[in-house]
């Protein structure tokens, strides 16, 4: 066989690696979801920037004019490497300037407080406790979520707050309509990270109020992804 129909070593090198990297994902997901999920994660990020490393090694080497004779083989080794690296661009493009705080309320004076969620997060989960910095990071990162106030009566508001909850595919564990109490939880749909939802409604001089607090039960920040939740169901339920 020739040099021009064999690949030099380190081209095949770049297939083999971008084939097990791009196994990896998967696994590290399966890691993730069956509750082990620091090390899932771990393994997910290795796997994400070993992908860009190879992509980028790959487009060196298509530079190269040495390595002329075999692009096409060397293009596609580097397509093993694209899902790895599109997943961690999509994970920088969306992480933004988010502060470290995975616990959102609409109400930061008095947080709606959860009933049934601590039996069911489990020790291992973040506490539900709020401390006066992560209320005051909100404030700053968050500062458009506000109580929602509606004028249709409390009955009305219960029931659509439970219907958008539905709608938004939460699972509801509890409800309480003498006190105005709902409890959800969200799962993530690749990872299933899960994150508790608490929902008050109450009534004062003005109206019906309603306000929410989502917490997720493992990590340290959440990326917005509770105050994107709290957002979504305060526009689902005006509709």
């Amino acid at each position: 066989m020739t040099q021009q129909n064999s690949p030099p070593r380190l081209v095949n090198w770049v297939g083999y690696l971008a084939i097990t990297l791009a196994l990896t994902l998967p696994v590290a997901v399966l890691t993730v979801r069956s509750g082990a999920w620091q090390e899932g994660l771990m393994l997910y990020t290795l796997s994400c920037l070993g992908a860009s490393l190879l992509l980028g090694l790959s487009v060196v080497l298509l530079l190269l004019p040495r390595f002329a004779p075999w692009r096409k083989a060397i293009a596609g080794r580097a397509l093993f490497a694209l899902p790895g690296t599109l997943l961690i661009l999509s994970v920088l493009a969306g992480s933004g300037d988010y502060p470290s705080i995975h616990d959102i309320t609409t109400d930061t004076d008095d947080p709606p407080v959860f009933e049934l969620a601590p039996q069911r997060r489990g020790s291992a989960s973040n506490p539900l406790e709020i401390s006066d910095d992560t209320i005051s990071q909100q404030l700053q990162a968050y500062p458009d979520l506000q109580t929602l106030l509606s004028t249709r009566s409390y009955e009305e508001v219960f029931e659509r707050a439970l219907e958008v909850a539905e709608a938004m595919g939460w699972e509801v564990y509890h409800q309480d309509r003498n006190a105005g109490v709902i409890e959800a939880v969200a799962t993530t749909t690749i990872m299933s990270f899960k994150d508790d939802i608490a929902i008050r409604v109450r009534t004062n001089a003005q109206g019906t109020l309603l306000d929410l607090r989502s917490v997720s039960r493992v990590g340290i920040g959440d990326i917005g992804a509770n105050a994107k939740r709290i957002r979504a169901f305060q526009q689902q339920f005006e509709q």
